[in-house]
């Protein structure tokens, strides 16, 4: 089975002239965790070529073993620095989507027409969709046919404004993820800050941080092998 991982291409952290871009752990943890049950994957991103990594996930704390194995794993640095063209990809080709976060997201993927279209095709095509920590904030514009936002009724999770606060840079985002969320109609929940907390309601599968990223890729993996 194939899934498609769409990934940031945006690496300026609003105009602090600060580093962004995807957050390793939310890549990393997801990526083996389906790469080692068999699962065939393509990354993308807006630009193709490099992804961007956010600097921050690089830190001591941020290191999980799914991190220091990606470090380690020269393949897979190659698929980072070679990504597809997000424009190229039909959600024909793949079983489901899978959107890591970082902030980097909130800048491109969030506005970017072929991501929304995208997720509409797979969604519509009863295929998964699957988002970690501020990656479902890509959802904030995506209309249905009948004119309701995406999220609208819909159990949702993603970063909290409490968390983002931690992180000192609700002043820097574009927009709060939870806030958009709950915008859009969303039933919003979220667990303590750090916390793992994953919601799927049928097609959908978010998770609201970066430790909640592997729970985000079991559920979707256990939707595929359900659907097939």
């Amino acid at each position: 089975m194939k899934v498609l991982f769409v990934v940031t291409s945006h690496d300026e952290l609003g105009n602090t002239g600060k580093k962004t871009g995807f957050w390793v752990e939310e890549f990393a943890a997801p990526y083996y965790l389906l790469k080692d049950a068999g699962f065939d994957i393509t990354v993308a991103t807006p630009k193709g070529g490099q992804a961007p990594i956010d600097p921050k996930s690089e830190d001591p704390d941020a290191q999980t073993a799914a991190t220091k194995r990606y470090y380690q794993d020269e393949e897979v640095q190659n698929i980072i620095a070679n990504t597809q063209k997000l424009i190229d990809q039909k959600a024909a080709d793949f079983d489901a989507v899978f959107y890591p976060g970082g902030h980097g997201p909130l800048w491109d993927l969030a506005y970017d027409k072929d991501s929304q279209q995208l997720i509409l095709d797979f969604y519509n095509n009863e295929k998964p969709v699957a988002a970690v920590c501020h990656a479902p904030g890509v959802f904030k514009d995506i209309v249905l046919e009948n004119g309701d936002p995406f999220v609208k009724d819909k159990n949702v999770t993603g970063f909290s404004n409490s968390e983002e606060e931690a992180v000192q840079l609700t002043e820097i985002v574009p927009f709060l993820v939870e806030d958009e969320l709950k915008k859009s109609g969303g039933n919003y929940t979220r667990t303590d800050d750090w916390g793992v907390h994953v919601v799927q309601d049928g097609l959908l599968i978010t998770g609201q941080n970066p430790a909640s990223s592997e729970g985000v890729a079991e559920k979707l993996m256990s939707v595929l092998k359900n659907n097939n």
